[in-house]
């Protein structure tokens, strides 16, 4: 398996020597201005964040909504805007800002914590028969957040669907939402590695050998798209993504995570400059379907339903929740049609390898 993806791998490093991202002017500004131009509330839009200006005289000035400044009759400069916009000599002549300059280095942009939730661990306490003895909670799922276009991602929009990446029903070797993180782990963990070596000098075989074992062995060949997975990655290196964010894309993209909603994750002197969406993300597409239709039914849920988007209420049922459930009030249409679907391309392929095989039988 390792070998048929090495050379896909490496042809997709190859790419990169034309496309090795450059770090932006935001980036490596020691000052920086943030407004709310289109009216919503906060700045993290594109164009309401901007690296400050070097005046003439070594004083900075944020370039949003920047004027011109007006000459009086006696020679001296007032801002249009108000007098308390003090009005900056530049080349064009005086300018002045409705909007404050902030020294990154005395007051850094203000970062929520990334949500630290492993899931429920299964390392409760068992009988002789292998029976558990503790809390058992069913399609239990995990909290976690991805970004959408803002200044922490450099714009990029990381909460976008890339494809069912990660499989659903997958088997003993992907069985809990804990394992499935751990895939997109590896992902991220070997792409970065192949990457970094690339960056390094590394040819672009040597690069993705860096990188191949962490994306592929100990993985379930059949529990991944392990193309999609290397495509997904590609567009995550080159952009602020950071781990959470693609895997939550990754589950996301494949039907297994709630969005529960959007809540700001970084600030500058009270202003949003970027946004995060809270989800829960289950183990399969059919945990997902049934937390979202099951826990309007039960009172426990009352008041609680999926907690705030900074912090996801992500726990299972509880077996007596579970055996409460009315089924034949969900809707599972959903889950149906995609094993419809499923079958259907998996009785295409099967008819092609046998088609294939003959063929070859009397091709000799």
């Amino acid at each position: 398996m390792r070998r048929t993806f090495l050379p896909l791998i490496a042809g997709l490093f190859a790419a990169l020597s034309t496309a090795m991202p450059t770090t932006s002017a935001l980036a490596q500004a020691t000052q920086m201005c943030a407004a709310d131009l289109n009216g919503n509330g906060d700045a993290d839009d594109p164009g309401e964040t901007a690296a400050c200006e070097i005046t003439s005289l070594g004083q900075y000035q944020c370039p949003l909504q920047k004027v011109a400044c007006v000459q009086e009759q006696d020679g001296a400069y007032s801002c249009p805007l108000g007098e308390q916009f003090a009005c900056l000599p530049q080349d064009g002549g005086p300018a002045c800002s409705p909007n404050q300059c902030v020294n990154l280095a005395v007051t850094p942009i203000e970062d929520e914590p990334v949500p630290d939730d492993p899931g429920v661990p299964a390392d409760g306490a068992v009988d002789a028969d292998g029976a558990c003895l503790g809390n058992i909670e069913i399609f239990s799922g995990r909290a976690a957040r991805c970004r959408p276009a803002g200044l922490r991602t450099t714009f990029s929009n990381c909460c976008k669907d890339k494809g069912k990446i990660v499989k659903d029903g997958m088997g003993g070797s992907i069985s809990s939402i804990g394992t499935k993180i751990a895939v997109a782990k590896g992902v991220f963990t070997g792409m970065k590695a192949a990457y970094g070596a690339f960056r390094a000098g590394a040819t672009a075989g040597q690069a993705a050998s860096a990188g191949a074992n962490a994306i592929v062995v100990g993985i379930d060949p059949t529990s991944i798209a392990i193309s999609l997975a290397i495509n997904f990655m590609m567009d995550f290196l080159l952009s602020g993504c950071d781990q959470q964010d693609m895997e939550v894309g990754m589950l996301r993209g494949s039907g297994m995570c709630h969005e529960v909603g959007s809540y700001c994750s970084s600030k500058i002197l009270g202003i949003c400059i970027q946004k995060a969406r809270g989800h829960c993300c289950f183990n399969t597409k059919l945990g997902r379907i049934i937390q979202e239709q099951g826990r309007p039914q039960l009172k426990s849920f009352n008041g609680l339903g999926w907690g705030t988007p900074k912090q996801p209420y992500c726990r299972g049922f509880t077996p007596e929740e579970f055996q409460a459930l009315d089924f034949s009030k969900m809707d599972l249409s959903e889950y149906y049609s995609e094993i419809e679907a499923r079958a259907q391309a998996d009785i295409q392929i099967d008819m092609k390898d046998k088609i294939d095989a003959y063929m070859d039988v009397i091709g000799k």
